[in-house]
């Protein structure tokens, strides 16, 4: 495989720049991210589609990655529940190392070949559910190791990586391949590599939660209600979708709990 994640950054003595200098040099590698985002629409397709269906019989999506792939899987599936009203245990993010690894390095947890699959059983994932391997490069060995024993088990694999073909792809049923190319910092997988699989991540979550009908119209109707902006704009869609002012707005949320019971619940 061509690890293009490790090649010689394009920019030479940033050590010696201006701070304009490395914050205009790190922007136009920025740029890039996105139309690599875009030449891998297909494969996202793909992925999300196969994802959902899953999940539409009940089955949950799991991520599993080291150092900021795992961080930004950790990240994804935390926000899931309070975007869209799914249970706690519907999206998983592990991360190799466990949670103390979310805020601090531990030494080669990533290595860890047979670790990852320890951690799923934790959950006691199976045949009904989905994991999606994250790795800049697509060789770390606790994520080729978990995608391996699942792919054994029946269960749907997938990854996302930033680097094309190696060992994480012939481990995943439906690969996502975001090729960024070198890194500002040579070898800094956190700088792009790390935005574009943030992207990706976005992007597959949305889509399988408006696929399980999370969303209506273009609104987040099962957010769960845990601030007062929330609140407020929960209360908002209830006087947008009844046609009714604040204060009626306001009772029927706070009766129902959620913007999709409370305009049901008025519709009947």
């Amino acid at each position: 495989m061509n690890r293009i994640t490790e090649q010689e950054s394009k920019y030479n003595d940033i050590d010696k720049m201006s701070v304009l200098e490395i914050l205009t040099g790190i922007n136009n590698e920025d740029k890039l991210v996105p139309l690599a985002v875009e030449k891998a629409l297909p494969q996202i397709e793909k992925l999300a589609s196969a994802v959902a269906e899953r999940m539409k019989n009940g089955g949950r999506l799991f991520y599993i990655g080291a150092g900021t792939s795992g961080r930004l899987g950790v990240v994804d599936a935390s926000e899931c529940p309070p975007t869209f009203g799914v249970p706690f245990d519907k999206v998983v993010g592990i991360i190799a190392g466990g949670d103390t690894a979310i805020r601090r390095a531990v030494e080669f947890a990533e290595d860890n070949e047979t670790q990852a699959w320890v951690d799923l059983q934790e959950y006691n994932i199976n045949e009904n559910d989905s994991l999606i391997g994250l790795a800049a490069s697509g060789t770390t060995p606790y994520v080729i190791g978990g995608l391996n024993t699942a792919r054994k088990h029946g269960i749907l694999t997938g990854c996302i990586i930033c680097n094309e073909g190696g060992p994480i792809v012939a481990e995943s049923d439906f690969p996502v391949e975001v090729v960024v190319g070198p890194e500002f910092l040579t070898g800094s997988t956190r700088m792009k590599s790390g935005t574009a699989q943030k992207l990706v991540l976005n992007m597959l979550s949305t889509t399988v939660m408006i696929r399980l009908g999370r969303v209506k119209g273009n609104k987040m109707v099962d957010m769960q209600l845990t601030n007062h902006k929330l609140v407020d704009r929960g209360t908002q869609m209830v006087m947008d979708e009844l046609n009714i002012d604040h204060e009626q707005a306001a009772d029927l949320l706070n009766k129902y709990g959620s913007v999709r019971k409370a305009v049901e619940a008025s519709k009947l």
